[in-house]
């Protein structure tokens, strides 16, 4: 039996969606989060990354989509463990962390702890290391690492994260020299898929801000081949979830990008936002449920 499938965006909170994903003007007690709940199944909190999360928040988030039985949130981990690591973290930065996301974890609508490390975390013994201790501190969560580095992509480190029960990330991203390359793996009960963008021009600009990195919009022969993996990922033995999430956020280029892929994947039409749908009508009319 195929695996459960979810399809989402990475993160909501973006000024420039309203007037392309949520409505303009912004109607009285517009909830972001809610509207998004009602079309797609599953949202990546990227907020956790910056910072972690009260227990106030994370109950804040359960209830706000506890209408939608069937719908998860991934979440990025704190990046105090995954992008500075010059010292060694603290039993009171782990809890932290740890007191928004027990709450997601006991409400049952935490799907996955992603650990998303930069191109620059290599695979060394050091930082295998650091994954290890990571991992462990981490363990009572569903994790999955994404890694960036070519260096990763060696059958040693996808058994060990198998042996640990830990999950791959299959990443689309614009390729350097030394970019892991875009795959099918499954190395735990869930699959994940990161949709990231190809735009070459920004992507390793250090001045590029945050919106310039991920202005991409896929066109749908572009996003066929992940549709295809995502399907391959979902009939794997012992995969039980499988989360498409993309990344591509500015003006939601992500919001119409994954719904083009569910389309794809599930080969049927998709419920829309209208905003969306008049932003992206070339790109969504196809797939619109009428």
């Amino acid at each position: 039996m195929a695996a459960k499938v979810r399809f989402g965006t990475a993160g909501w909170d973006y000024p420039d969606w309203f007037g392309k994903v949520y409505p303009k003007p912004k109607p009285k007690g517009f909830d972001p989060l809610r509207y998004l709940a009602e079309y797609f199944q599953t949202v990546e909190i990227n907020s956790t990354f910056y910072r972690p999360a009260t227990s106030k928040v994370a109950q804040s988030w359960a209830k706000r989509v506890e209408d939608h039985p069937d719908f998860r949130f991934t979440a990025k981990l704190y990046k105090r463990f995954t992008h500075e690591r010059a010292q060694v973290w603290t039993k009171e930065e782990v809890r932290e962390v740890r007191d928004g996301f027990d709450v997601l974890l006991e409400s049952g609508k935490l799907g996955a702890v992603l650990l998303q490390f930069p191109w620059s975390f290599r695979n060394d013994e050091a930082n295998r290391e650091w994954l290890r201790d990571l991992t462990k501190a981490f363990a009572a969560y569903p994790l999955a690492v994404e890694v960036r580095h070519e260096s990763w992509n060696v059958p040693d480190f996808y058994a060990e994260l198998r042996e640990r029960g830990l999950g791959f990330v299959n990443l689309d991203q614009p390729l350097f020299h030394d970019s892991i390359k875009p795959s099918s793996r499954a190395t735990s009960s869930i699959g994940y898929v990161r949709v990231h963008g190809r735009n070459y021009q920004d992507w390793f600009r250090k001045d590029a801000g945050r919106d310039a990195r991920y202005d991409y919009l896929y066109s749908a022969k572009e996003l066929e081949p992940w549709a295809e993996r995502t399907r391959e990922l979902s009939r794997e033995p012992g995969v039980s979830e499988v989360y498409v999430v993309n990344n591509n956020h500015f003006e939601g280029k992500a919001a119409a990008n994954v719904a083009m892929l569910e389309a794809q994947v599930t080969g049927k039409r998709v419920r829309l936002p209208e905003p969306l749908l008049e932003t992206y009508r070339k790109e969504l009319s196809p797939i619109a449920a009428r």
